[in-house]
């Protein structure tokens, strides 16, 4: 024991001998234009932004330095090179040498007393020839090269120097989340979208700290994710969705991949297979399972309500075992989402006997339970998760009985709900959401559930409407950076005059990632280089 100790010590001692010794080493005389880190586009914004009214000199001898053999540092080390040339094109090594010429180092450095419970939480030093992340965990390190991505300008600056040079602004960032749950969910059930879509919402919800993806993968109109032991749920129920397409689904092997690649940016994926309700897909799949009494059709519509699973089959609990088995195997994250939303012709009683069913077989199976505000209706316990999406009495329910609960109010917080009058996508059941409306608000106070048993927030997309990645990127963005601030920082943080300002200097980072977002009025938005072609309104 001891002699470990001491060679960690040792090779601590190194590490910090070579930073400082790169700190030392002296960059050409270059004269930038003042630069104030407290005035950078940085969203989410940090819990605390100290300016030091200088830069690091972002060149082609910048290096990156990782602690190592510590599980993930050198992954986000390699992460943060490649944004860089993705960006920037400029190739930065990562705990290799960078010969004699080293000028400026990037350090991600694990530092264990945090002061602080979050795994999240990371800071950020950067003086004119260093610039030092430090974190508990290399999750609160991916955290952090969120943010100094956001601060590497996109255009070198002109100065003297031979080659060329991107000035980042110098100063202390100490940041942490206001919410350990932040999320935005997909529906890939009413039109599927492929795995190539999944993974570009993924890379823009890690770019903006977002560290939840929930998707829900059946409904009525079709049923996306394989099951070996039933194979007709995607050779029957995945043949269709809304309006008549072609429908599709996801292969085990598809599903793991978007799973392992949500995982390399510490995105959580959450899976929902709703039921007992909206569950026409699954029972035209196999009929033993329908409890409404009707010869089930493929259904191509969008009204809600009409399915059911028969409650009271063994068999239907034996096939619910086989799908939350098979898709928990696949899935390392916590949670199970069970769906239970609008059961209108499930009989209560029923409702409420399925429900407790259920959770105890996604207990049985590793997984928290997680359910639309009408679970709390049932005699769940403590340990599963209420989602509030429309009725607070439900929400306060779960609140009572100890359970955690994510927000989720479709007046404020629903993707598919259409920006104004104007809005060629979208429904407007629950309200017009504007982006002032999506961010002029108080998660923490909205539903009166207390702060301690709010999990964290997230932000649906339904996709009735939708059934491109242009559609899903016009109604998703610019709301869902709201929903990622609203979720990150905290109360006293936030301020939309403030906010609409860094929102507005996002347009390069999302025009250059093709992001076909809906252009508000409301925003000034920053010209960009990159070519745009904007979904016209009707």
């Amino acid at each position: 024991m001891i002699k470990s100790i001491l060679l960690k010590s040792v090779f601590l001692g190194l590490a910090l001998m070579t930073f400082i010794a790169c700190q030392e080493k002296k960059k050409p005389v270059i004269n930038f234009p003042p630069t104030d880190l407290a005035k950078a586009d940085l969203l989410p914004k940090p819990l605390l932004i100290e300016p030091t009214n200088s830069a690091f000199a972002l060149d082609r001898f910048t290096v990156i330095h990782t602690s190592a053999n510590v599980d993930g540092f050198p992954e986000v080390g390699q992460y943060l090179s490649e944004k860089i040339k993705e960006t920037i094109d400029l190739d930065v090594p990562v705990n290799g040498s960078g010969g004699e010429n080293t000028e400026g180092v990037i350090y991600l450095h694990q530092k264990e007393d945090m002061d602080t419970k979050s795994p999240e939480a990371y800071q950020l030093t950067i003086g004119k020839d260093s610039i030092l992340l430090e974190a508990a965990s290399a999750e609160g390190a991916f955290r952090g090269i969120q943010t100094l991505r956001q601060l590497i300008p996109e255009a070198s600056n002109d100065t003297l120097a031979e080659q060329k040079i991107w000035p980042i602004a110098s100063g202390k960032i100490k940041d942490e989340p206001n919410f350990s749950f932040r999320g935005s969910m997909l529906d890939v059930a009413r039109h599927f979208f492929t795995v190539d879509d999944v993974k570009k919402y993924i890379d823009l919800m890690a770019y903006y700290k977002l560290n939840i993806l929930h998707l829900h993968l059946s409904d009525d109109q079709g049923w996306r994710i394989e099951i070996k032991s039933w194979p007709k749920l995607t050779e029957i129920g995945g043949s269709t969705e809304v309006g008549g397409e072609s429908g599709g689904f996801y292969t085990q092997e598809e599903y793991k991949d978007i799973v392992a690649y949500a995982t390399k940016q510490y995105i959580t994926i959450v899976p929902e297979i709703d039921m007992p309700g909206h569950t026409n897909a699954a029972s035209v799949s196999y009929p033993f399972l329908n409890g409404n009494g009707k010869t089930p059709k493929l259904y191509e519509g969008t009204n809600v309500g009409f399915s059911t699973f028969d409650t009271r089959k063994d068999t239907v609990y034996a096939f619910i075992d086989d799908v939350v088995r098979e898709i928990a195997d696949m899935t390392p994250g916590p949670y199970f989402h069970m769906g239970g939303d609008e059961s209108h012709v499930t009989k209560k009683n029923d409702y409420i006997y399925f429900v407790n069913k259920v959770e105890k077989i996604v207990q049985k199976h590793g997984k928290r339970m997680i359910g639309w505000d009408e679970i709390a209706t049932a005699d769940v316990d403590s340990t599963s998760i209420a989602q509030f999406w429309a009725n607070m009495d439900n929400a306060k329910k779960a609140a009572e009985k100890g359970m955690k609960v994510i927000v989720s109010p479709a007046k404020k917080m629903y993707l598919d709900m259409q920006y104004d009058t104007l809005s060629k996508y979208g429904l407007h059941w629950a309200a017009y959401i504007p982006v002032d409306t999506a961010y002029v608000w108080t998660p923490e106070t909205y539903a009166g559930i207390p702060m301690e048993n709010i999990l964290g927030i997230e932000a649906p997309l339904w996709s009735e409407t939708i059934g491109t990645r242009d559609a899903l990127e016009y109604l998703a963005f610019p709301r869902l950076l709201n929903y990622s601030e609203l979720s990150w920082t905290t109360q006293e943080n936030r301020d939309w005059e403030n906010y609409k300002v860094r929102l507005g200097n996002q347009a390069p980072y999302l025009d250059r990632m093709d992001v076909k977002f809906y252009r508000s009025p409301l925003i000034d938005w920053k010209k960009s280089k990159y070519s745009y072609n904007e979904i016209q309104k009707d």
